[in-house]
């Protein structure tokens, strides 16, 4: 029996290159710094394109929801989630946050279209994120820590999972999420209800 089937999450060493992963974290550091610039000059009007610091979830940091590379991305690696969890996936959509001192995630589970989840860290300083594989929200969670690279792959809608209040400067994560072909979500539109990948939450 693989891991993921037998305890529904499993980390994946060492998910992207080295290489791959310095060049996404800069660049979406890049791109933050950017659009904050454009915001608060009012360059161009706040918009999903672009991204926001208005998230519900995690407020008053940086956060995209299919961020152009981020949703190629999320096709790259998933023939290796594929591969490890022994189903037939189908990718639903890509959100990526920057995280800043005193960001907390909340224990929540995920909703329809993140049936597989991962998140998948890109850099900054080190952040573990706690798990419960009991799937009761009894359990204090499986403690993760993930090196730059590195990717857990979990059951968002069954597991509880959260973070801890964050007392590092940054750190970047993306989400890449996908739902089995043959689960009980199969009827869920393929990106996450929205015609094609790349495009803002419709």
């Amino acid at each position: 029996m693989n891991e993921f089937k037998k305890n529904k999450y499993q980390v994946i060493k060492k998910a992207i290159s080295s290489e791959l992963t310095d060049f996404i974290f800069n660049y979406f550091l890049l791109k933050k710094n950017a659009v904050h610039y454009m915001y608060s000059n009012n360059l161009i009007e706040e918009n999903s394109l672009f991204g926001t610091w208005k998230d519900q979830q995690v407020p008053n940091v940086y956060s995209h929801y299919a961020d152009f590379v981020m949703e190629t991305l999320l096709m790259k690696v998933m023939p290796i989630i594929k591969q490890q969890t022994n189903l037939n996936l189908t990718p639903t959509y890509s959100y990526a946050r920057i995280y800043e001192k005193g960001s907390i995630l909340k224990k929540h589970k995920d909703r329809p279209s993140c049936e597989i989840s991962t998140t998948l860290n890109l850099g900054g300083d080190p952040w573990p994120i706690f798990i419960d594989p009991t799937g009761t929200n009894a359990s204090l969670g499986v403690k993760v820590n993930l090196e730059p690279g590195d990717m857990l792959i979990y059951s968002g809608c069954e597991l509880e999972h959260w973070r801890e209040e964050f007392t590092g400067n940054i750190c970047v994560q993306v989400f890449l999420h996908y739902n089995d072909i043959n689960g009980k979500f199969k009827f869920t539109n393929n990106y996450d209800n929205r015609p094609m990948l790349g495009l803002p939450k419709l």
